[in-house]
């Protein structure tokens, strides 16, 4: 299975996160996806040649690693088998993407897509 894997995380303040994960670590800007408004909705920062992505929300509910792969239903069909909790059913999104969300044994947040940054 080709996969490739982006940690996800969630900020009270995603606007302030933007600004400290570039001037303390060097991450630099990939996309900044915001609304209407103007609020940061998405952003992906890059350090060399890895990325991370990240939006608003409670830091200890929707933080977790999101994994594309080329074969998503076929992973979803197996999570299922396996036992894991689906915590988003698999759904294709606005911006292209394939998706589906699940708990492991842990609890630990996963996300599955075809989005790939």
């Amino acid at each position: 299975m080709n996969a490739k894997l982006y940690p996800s995380m969630r900020f009270e303040d995603s606007e302030a996160a933007l600004t400290f994960l570039r001037d303390a670590f060097g991450f630099k800007e990939r996309s900044v996806y915001r609304d209407d408004d103007g609020k940061l909705r998405h952003a992906e920062m890059s350090l060399g040649d890895e990325t991370i992505m990240f939006g608003d929300g409670d830091p200890a509910t929707g933080s977790g690693v999101y994994v594309a792969v080329d074969d998503l239903d076929a992973l979803y069909e197996r999570a299922k088998a396996a036992g894991a909790e689906i915590t988003r059913e698999l759904q294709d999104t606005e911006y292209g993407s394939r998706e589906f969300s699940a708990r492991d044994i842990g609890g630990h947040a996963w996300h599955f897509g075809t989005y790939r940054p």
